[in-house]
């Protein structure tokens, strides 16, 4: 880790720290959690010394970095905030950055060219509108979002655990569940799903291939006595028969014919449901279209068939098409006077 890096790692561990109201941090006692901290994601046993904290308090404290931060030692001893609801996370970027993020978007713009890149675009638009509005600019493209979505905060840390091939101890507490519980896990992808997170991996033990939701972990720790392991089943084309995020042994990939009235077609070709999705016989009378896919049958693929209501009728496999009928009929029921 470079010394730039670790000095990233202390700001934030000591922001971090300072953001807890609930304990009283004496700079031992930040000296002690950038100690960990090294420790943790670098896997050094080195100590941070006491020094070091101190200069990092001021370069923290100076306008250098741009963060200005209104750091506070109160009864001679303890450190703290003097805004409680400030983070150096949350600073408004200086003009200093934003020229340096614009000459990125530049360099980034000019992989466009290359196939490989493609898919690159929409996250390079994301990022140029973020910086457009950082100036208080209209923005231009409006993205979907969630701002009430929690767990984005663990996206950084778990990248660079997945990045230093590392085993996790996650804390999760599921929907239906009223208390948390501890997963052991290989991680190995973050994916992104209709404004959610969710984190892959296998589980320690019987090597189990699952996911969790970002905004559901509590906590997580490196384990470091449980040496990492891949999984063989979990490659580049693991998601390529599914819809979502959800695939599992249970879940079978199965052939499924579907037709589509007027009134949906022209949505399901030009947003296919999935890549597989192909054009099967087109009824020049009604405008009706069918269409086949191959694609394991998940409760993501189940909502997207059925957000398209009464527009499309699944023809094969009989069994997803008698789920799909008695998820109408109780629905239909529920407006019955």
């Amino acid at each position: 880790m470079a010394q730039n890096k670790n000095a990233l790692l202390r700001y934030r561990t000591i922001d971090r720290c300072l953001r807890n109201t609930g304990r009283r941090w004496t700079l031992q006692n930040l000296v002690d959690a950038c100690s960990d901290a090294l420790n943790e994601y670098e896997g050094k046993q080195d100590l941070v010394s006491t020094r070091t904290v101190q200069l990092d308090i001021q370069m923290m404290r100076s306008d250098r970095l741009g963060y200005e931060a209104p750091i506070e030692v109160y009864d001679r001893k303890y450190y703290r905030y003097a805004d409680p609801e400030y983070s150096i996370s949350n600073r408004p970027l200086s003009q200093h950055d934003i020229d340096v993020l614009n000459r990125t978007i530049d360099l980034l713009r000019q992989f466009d060219e290359f196939d490989r890149y493609h898919d690159m675009s929409d996250v390079v638009s994301r990022l140029q509108d973020k910086v457009a509005s950082a100036v208080r600019r209209r923005p231009i493209v409006d993205f979907e979002r969630n701002p009430n979505l929690k767990g984005l905060e663990h996206l950084n840390t778990l990248y660079d655990i997945i990045a230093a091939r590392q085993t996790v101890c996650v804390d999760y507490r599921s929907f239906n569940s009223r208390s948390s519980r501890p997963f052991f896990l290989f991680p190995y992808l973050l994916k992104e799903y209709r404004n959610r997170w969710f984190l892959f991996g296998s589980r320690v033990g019987d090597m189990k291939l699952f996911n969790l939701a970002l905004d559901r972990i509590v906590d997580f720790n490196v384990c470091r006595d449980i040496p990492y392991k891949e999984n063989p089943e979990f490659c580049e084309d693991f998601f390529d028969d599914v819809v979502g995020v959800t695939k599992h042994s249970r879940l079978r990939k199965e052939h499924i014919v579907f037709r589509a009235d007027n009134s949906q077609t022209g949505y399901i070709l030009t947003k296919p449901i999935h890549s597989s999705q192909r054009l099967v016989e087109r009824d020049r009378t009604d405008g009706s279209m069918t269409f086949e896919m191959d694609v394991v049958v998940n409760q993501e693929l189940i909502a997207q068939l059925l957000a398209f209501g009464s527009g499309i009728c699944v023809m094969s496999p009989r069994s997803l098409a008698s789920r799909l009928r008695d998820i109408h009929r109780r629905a239909a029921e529920k407006y019955t006077p």
